[in-house]
């Protein structure tokens, strides 16, 4: 038998539950691409788009994932042979850097842990060692998907700011944009990149890349600009063609314009963060409410660090796959497997189109599966959950 029969629900963090809202205007017929309502669509799109992350800065917009993103800046920005620093805090920065480290761009790191954030003082110390030329960028994550990690992103430019590095600062928030605080501009952001899968409500099949001045000055007369990826050419389209360097993806762009006047809706960017904030704590003190010594527990320890877009869980002695197998055969909850430990490790998406609902539902599920396997937990965390939700009520 298999409670599981009926609507599942899918907390894995991206792609996110899709609002039937959004689905519905992805299902749309096809327009005319070169004139009408189209055009209206993709351009209250880029003006809706550009304050999600806080800038005045351009906006460009790839058909792809937030691959193609971190492709899109690669091309427009980096000469061959140039040096990028990388800050590690869990799995993606190490990704993008590889990445760029296959373009013919030399990548330096700043270790660090995959339970903390990433050392501003270890960052000054490093670009003060060097030439303030020396780097062409700094590349971090705001939130790392794997590990739940958030980066103090205004701390690091701080940090780049006293050492003199003209470094450009770079900022992948795939996971974090919507859900958690982000002020690109206010922060001294040069790139910051998106998608559309998680935060920002859409199916997947958009990057976002928001660019300063400065970040599209520096990479004019590159070597490595392509014309799918050129910025000038978007810069200067005189057709909707140019803004996607070909046919429009025409229904994420429907798409992806409903979810935004969903975020309109709900009070604006701010009262989004705000309800992020409340529902990631509710799952947080659910995982200390189940920690034991040798079972849960968070994988991020400073609280200052704390994701609200996801929850990294480590499970200790317990086995997280047959725990993820009996949350999704048994009972139609997909939760997120670890990353890096898959036996030991689970995620918590809270991400995008979720509420109390769908939080207090999966913590249940998970709660109950985790007695079904006999696993130790100190107590209630859907108890622990709902006193969060409650409170804010």
């Amino acid at each position: 038998m298999s409670l599981r029969h009926g609507r599942e629900t899918v907390a894995i963090p991206g792609p996110s539950i899709m609002p039937e809202r959004v689905l519905a205007a992805f299902r749309m017929a096809m327009p005319n691409i070169y004139d009408g309502e189209l055009l209206d669509v993709s351009e209250e799109l880029f003006d809706r788009l550009k304050p999600i992350a806080k800038t005045e800065g351009h906006l460009f917009v790839t058909i792809g994932n937030g691959h193609s993103a971190w492709e899109m800046t690669t091309s427009n920005v980096f000469n061959a042979g140039d040096t990028v620093l990388v800050l590690e805090s869990g799995r993606f920065a190490t990704v993008w850097g590889e990445t760029v480290l296959l373009s013919g761009v030399k990548v330096d790191t700043v270790s660090g842990s995959d339970r903390a954030p990433v050392d501003a003082a270890a960052v000054h110390d490093k670009l003060a060692s060097m030439p303030a030329d020396h780097y062409a960028a700094v590349l971090m994550v705001h939130v790392d998907t794997a590990t739940s990690v958030r980066n103090d992103v205004a701390a690091i430019r701080a940090a780049m700011d006293a050492a003199g590095s003209s470094a450009l600062l770079m900022v992948d928030c795939i996971a974090s944009m919507g859900c958690d605080e982000y002020r690109m501009d206010d922060w001294g952001v040069d790139v910051t990149i998106a998608a559309s899968q998680k935060g920002l409500m859409t199916p997947p099949g958009l990057g976002y890349v928001w660019a300063s001045e400065r970040a599209v000055e520096r990479g004019r007369g590159n070597d490595r600009r392509n014309s799918y990826f050129d910025w000038d050419k978007r810069i200067n389209a005189e057709l909707i063609y140019q803004n996607y360097s070909g046919t429009p993806p025409v229904s994420h762009i429907f798409a992806a314009r409903e979810a935004l006047r969903m975020i309109e809706e709900e009070g604006g960017i701010e009262a989004v963060w705000a309800r992020h904030a409340v529902l990631a704590d509710a799952v947080r003190a659910a995982v200390r409410a189940w920690s034991t010594p040798d079972g849960i527990d968070l994988q991020v320890c400073d609280p200052g660090a704390y994701g609200n877009c996801v929850t990294t869980v480590r499970t200790g002695s317990i086995d997280a796959l047959e725990l993820a197998r009996r949350c999704e055969d048994g009972a139609g909850v997909t939760i997120g497997k670890g990353l890096m430990d898959p036996p030991s490790m689970f995620r918590i998406g809270h991400m995008g189109h979720t509420n109390p609902p769908t939080i207090l539902g999966t913590l249940g599920t998970i709660e109950a599966a985790l007695h079904a396997m006999g696993a130790p937990i100190g107590g209630s965390g859907v108890a622990a959950a709902a006193d969060v939700i409650g409170a804010a009520l």
